[in-house]
């Protein structure tokens, strides 16, 4: 299973996430569910790290985990409410993913 961490605060603003494990919907390569997730956590990284304003730390040093923070250095609307949609995004993406292939990925949504 598939779990996901997502580190939001009460604006909405994303703050982090955590991912770790292999959905084991199908062979290696050939996975639907980790692929989705995977493209997920990879747009939303890359928004991250694209958004003037924000510092991103990042670790995907294994298969099967990837771990970001970020850190608003420039409070502001833009970067605030581009880590929201972002945020929204990646929420309603991975939430959809786990109803559609229940057992298979765990949503775990944190405020703070």
């Amino acid at each position: 299973m598939i779990s996901v961490r997502i580190e939001r605060n009460k604006e909405g603003v994303l703050l982090g996430c955590k991912a770790e494990g292999h959905a084991g919907y199908a062979a290696r390569g050939s996975d639907i569910v980790c692929s989705a997730v995977s493209v997920l956590l990879r747009t939303v990284l890359q928004i991250a790290e694209l958004t003037d304003g924000v510092s991103v730390k990042s670790d995907a040093g294994k298969r099967g985990f990837l771990d970001f923070t970020i850190q608003i250095n420039e409070p502001g609307s833009e970067p605030e409410k581009r880590l929201v949609y972002a945020g929204d995004f990646l929420e309603t993406g991975l939430k959809s993913v786990a109803e559609e292939y229940p057992g298979y990925v765990e949503l775990l949504k944190k405020t703070v």
